[in-house]
C-alpha cells in the first residue's frame, strides 16, 4: 500500500472515530446547573477535548492496524466477497 493511501485512509478513519469520540461522557451545562451567559443550555460544560483527540488517536491506529493486516495478508478478496453471490 502506498504511503499516500495509508495516511489517507487513517485520516478518514480518524475523522469517523472522532465523531463517534465526541459524545463520550458530555455533560450539559443544564445537566450541571451552570449555564454560561449567551450560551445554549445543552453545550458541554467540559468538553475534555484533549482526552478525546488521543483516545481518537488511539482507537483509530488500532482500527487502521487492523484493516492492514487485512489488507496485507490478503484475508479478503473480491473472489470471497462476490462466492456467495454466485460470481467466481
Amino acid at each position: 500500500m502506498p504511503v499516500t493511501t495509508a495516511i489517507a485512509i487513517f485520516f478518514l478513519i480518524w475523522w469517523v472515530v472522532l465523531f463517534a469520540v465526541l459524545p463520550w461522557g458530555i455533560r450539559s451545562q443544564h445537566e450541571g446547573g451552570e449555564i454560561a451567559p449567551g450560551t445554549d443550555p445543552g453545550a458541554p460544560a467540559i468538553p475534555h477535548l484533549g482526552r478525546k483527540l488521543l483516545w481518537t488517536t488511539v482507537v483509530s491506529v488500532l482500527i487502521f492496524a487492523a484493516c492492514y493486516v487485512v489488507y496485507v495478508e490478503h484475508l479478503v478478496t473480491l473472489e470471497s466477497l462476490t462466492g456467495p453471490f454466485g460470481r467466481r
